[in-house]
């Protein structure tokens, strides 16, 4: 019986090549993405070759966004001819190779991360009046399904016009393409005729290429359409059958991904933080993603609410069934939520094993799991890291699962990771944006609907070696199990079993492949690129790894990372143990080095260290910890006064204003928002400390300052103080402060107006905006001209680099520079953030 499955395949690539927007000197003459899928292994190459045709030397900058469960294989540069390879070694012995290329005035690339999926590798070189420069980067994923797709993203935004622009996508899927299409955000009709699909039973093949005028916003204009999302989803044949065995060169791939079965009844307590720091926004979309999972539960359930700071309470005392009514009281408990105190996660946890040990006429075949929200450490009750993972792990003692999600960036991200993988569970970052919400619902969806508990691939053992992991505590509609392994003998036929309980049975399924037959399939196939298989099992292979030292004690570590290390330089991969050093000519200032970052190097120095032991504390930090320390980082400066994400162009300028002159700068006013800002530097500082805020409907005035807020509307004053976090609404208007970190105001379909309390190195306030799509052409002020009347503009008389540009604002032109700075605002991975800055005099 063929199932019907939909799959999509998800592979995030951008290039954005930094150059004059208007008849650039540094041109994209060429940008190619070639991405070939072999059997959920994906294999992308970005190249992009640019020419100087200015009389005089010019900086060319590459950057590529890619996911951040890929690992870079290869990058070079060629300029004129000469080609300078990256080459990748152990993370300190690349570090001692990049500090030497430093000494010597040389560079290398960089990668951070970028957001919640993706990464940014980064490099920049130098080339001479009509001098060429051709960059390419290659990297490998296998491709994890997800809620029964995989999708393919590509990020497009070359940010010129380019003559020889092409996405190719091979797909080969040995057991058949069922179902493809093509989706992008920036698509037009001219750019329609520019797509082509080719599809049979096993291949497909998307190819885009718009010609220079495909690409014009208008024919007047030298602007690019291309700026936005280039998707692909496909979903292929499955048979009722123990799986799909592939085998190329001795080594093999089993996918496991059964549908169409009846779902285990869920038994699950939702432990949510409400400490004093979940305040506003946070509680918010954790009040509206509660709500929408609640809908989403089944009759058959079983759940309950245990909240926490520095108190643990539960909802009810006992778990109770999905029902209408009980669904109907727990939405309206949910609304109640509110944050203030301290964070006892220890005793909260245990509170939640505590309800389902005691719980009582839970369905027999049913699967019991925790689900942990918090956005701090621990604060309360039991404090030690050590100490509450131990607690948790010998509560549980294998008999639940337990889900880890930690919302922003005060987490230890290495706490909650170790002590969800040492439960049966996985740790998510949800990161505090405007979908925060939709990533908890969509968490909550991958693991709504389990359909198999103790799943065991079982293979001969004298036959295989270097076998992946082959025990699953549970498998959930829409995953798939990937297992792969080295046939050691000559094998005619390879066997497997596999073993399971479903929610009705428990069940035995057996399948043989004939390894020559298989190996046949894989013949002379052009879309084929090297040993894939091989290849993906050492991708895989050395994930697993990395995961299993998480959890592993310390004395284990060493020896799980020195085999992934191995594994790393092997296959040429760059993953958390290994790096990558890229020299340049000799003549090049700067250096830089290609790290893989990891989740954690999101966070603050001291939330990372929150999860190390006492003995690592003492000296003995594994491996990892120990490479973390010698990550390379940009030359970064102070903090600008303002940041400004610009929507049209998409840019982000560091903005600093000489105030101190006048009382009070006018910084914004828009007539269509209702909307006026005015800002005050400090006293003997060079930032500033008091902001008022003008609404004309409601009529609100806000008057922020680092002493606190005093909220003003019908001639009464309401004062806010920043070592509280309170929300507000008056006639629509939203105002709320987050204790001792920001403050906001908003209307609905409206810019949304922040301000961070930055205490060090010196106290100010950090204004920014979001939204900033609502701003009207009629914005005015320091920082209102910017979202109205910003143009950037190319001049013969600058000294050209990719790095210097023209800003023409309200009829005046401004030199600016890219440069990084520190970020001050609160949705950033804590970063430096490169922007264009400019000085300005109101």
């Amino acid at each position: 019986m063929e199932q019907r499955t939909l799959l999509a395949l998800l592979v995030f690539s951008s290039l954005i090549v930094l150059a004059e927007a208007q008849k650039p000197a540094v041109e994209i003459y060429s940008l190619h993405v070639d991405c070939k899928v072999t059997s959920r292994f994906a294999h992308t190459v970005i190249t992009s070759r640019i020419v100087n045709r200015a009389n005089e030397s010019r900086e060319a900058t590459f950057e590529v966004e890619l996911p951040k469960t890929a690992f870079i294989t290869n990058f070079s540069m060629s300029i004129d001819g000469k080609v300078y390879p990256g080459v990748i070694k152990e993370k300190a012995a690349a570090q001692k190779e990049y500090d030497t290329a430093v000494s010597r005035g040389q560079s290398a690339g960089l990668v951070k991360i970028r957001d919640r999926k993706l990464e940014l590798f980064h490099v920049s070189v130098s080339i001479a009046a009509a001098s060429k420069v051709t960059f390419e980067l290659t990297y490998e994923e296998l491709l994890k399904r997800q809620l029964g797709k995989f999708e393919l993203l590509i990020k497009v935004r070359p940010k010129q016009l380019v003559k020889h622009y092409q996405i190719d996508v091979h797909i080969f899927e040995p057991q058949g393409i069922r179902f493809l299409e093509t989706d992008s955000t920036f698509m037009t009709n001219e750019l329609t005729e520019a797509l082509t699909k080719v599809q049979n039973e096993t291949k497909a093949h998307i190819l885009f290429k718009p010609t220079i005028d495909q690409q014009k916003v208008n024919p007047e204009l030298d602007e690019t359409l291309l700026n936005g999302d280039f998707v692909v989803r496909y979903d292929v044949k499955r048979e009722a059958t123990a799986g799909d065995i592939q085998i190329v060169n001795g080594y093999f791939v089993h996918y496991f991904a059964p549908s169409e079965m009846p779902v285990f009844p869920k038994n699950v307590i939702f432990v949510i933080d409400r400490s004093g720091s979940m305040a506003g926004r946070k509680i918010e979309q954790t009040r509206d993603a509660l709500l929408k999972i609640l809908q989403d539960l089944r009759p058959e359930d079983h759940f309950s609410f245990i909240t926490f700071s520095n108190r643990v309470e539960e909802w009810k005392s006992s778990l109770l069934p999905a029902t209408e009514e009980n669904v109907a009281s727990a939405a309206a408990f949910v609304q109640t939520l509110f944050a203030r105190g301290g964070t006892d996660i220890n005793g909260a946890l245990l509170a939640a094993v505590g309800a389902l040990d005691k719980a009582e006429n839970l369905p027999e075949r049913s699967v019991s799991m925790v689900i942990l929200l918090t956005d701090g450490q621990p604060t309360s009750g039991e404090t030690n890291v050590e100490e509450i993972q131990e607690n948790i792990q010998k509560a549980i003692n294998g008999k639940y699962a337990l889900f880890c999600l930690g919302f922003g960036f005060d987490v230890s991200y290495k706490f909650l990771e170790k002590m969800a993988l040492s439960n049966g569970g996985i740790a998510r970052r949800i990161y505090e944006n405007a979908d925060a919400a939709l990533q908890l619902q969509g968490f909550y969806q991958e693991v709504a609907t389990p359909i198999l508990m103790k799943i065991e691939m079982q293979y001969p053992e004298n036959a295989i070696e270097g076998l992946t992991k082959n025990n699953f505590v549970l498998f959930f509609e829409g995953s798939e199990i990937v297992v792969s392994g080295k046939i050691r003998n000559e094998l005619d036929l390879l066997p497997v079993e596999i073993k399971a309980q479903s929610h009705t049975s428990d069940l035995t399924l057996k399948e043989e492949a004939n390894v020559k037959e298989k190996e046949q399939i894989f013949q002379d196939q052009r879309y084929i690129f090297g040993n894939f298989i091989e290849r993906l099992w050492a991708y895989l292979t050395i994930q697993q790894l990395l995961e299993k030292a998480i959890s592993a004690p310390e004395e284990d570590q060493k020896a799980l990372e020195a085999q992934a290390l191995e594994l790393s330089l092997q296959f040429s991969f760059v993953t958390p143990l290994t790096s990558m050093v890229v020299t340049k000519p000799a003549d090049q200032q700067q250096g830089e080095l290609a790290n893989k970052p990891t989740e954690a190097d999101n966070e603050k120095p001291s939330n990372r260290l929150v999860g190390a032991n006492s003995r690592m504390r003492a000296g003995s930090a594994p491996v990892s910890r120990l490479m973390d320390r010698v990550r390379a980082q940009p030359v970064v400066d102070e903090h600008p006064q303002f940041l400004l994400e610009l929507a049209k162009p998409s840019e982000t300028i560091c903005l600093n204003i000489d105030g101190k002159a006048q009382p009070s700068v006018h910084l914004l006013s828009d007539p269509e928002q209702g909307l006026t800002v005015m800002g005050k530097l400090g006293d003997g500082t060079n930032q500033f400390v008091e902001f008022r805020i003008n609404y004309v409907n409601p009529p609100v005035q806000i008057h922020v300052s680092t002493d606190g807020i005093v909220v003003s509307h019908d001639n009464e004053n309401t004062r806010l103080p920043w070592t509280e976090s309170a929300t507000s609404t008056i006639q629509g208007l939203r105002v709320s402060v987050e204790k001792e970190r920001s403050f906001t105001t908003s209307l609905p379909d409206t810019v949304t107006v922040k301000i961070s309390l930055v205490k060090f190195p010196d106290v100010f306030l950090g204004l920014y905006f979001l939204d900033t799509n609502h701003f009207s052409d009629k914005a005015s002020g320091a920082l209102g001209q910017f979202y109205s009347k910003a143009q950037f503009r190319d001049n013969s008389n600058i000294n050209h680099r990719a790095d210097e540009r023209l800003l023409t604002v309200s009829g005046s032109e401004h030199k600016v520079s890219r440069m990084y700075k520190k970020d001050y605002r609160l949705e950033s991975a804590r970063g430096p953030v490169s922007c264009w800055s400019i000085d300005l005099t109101p």
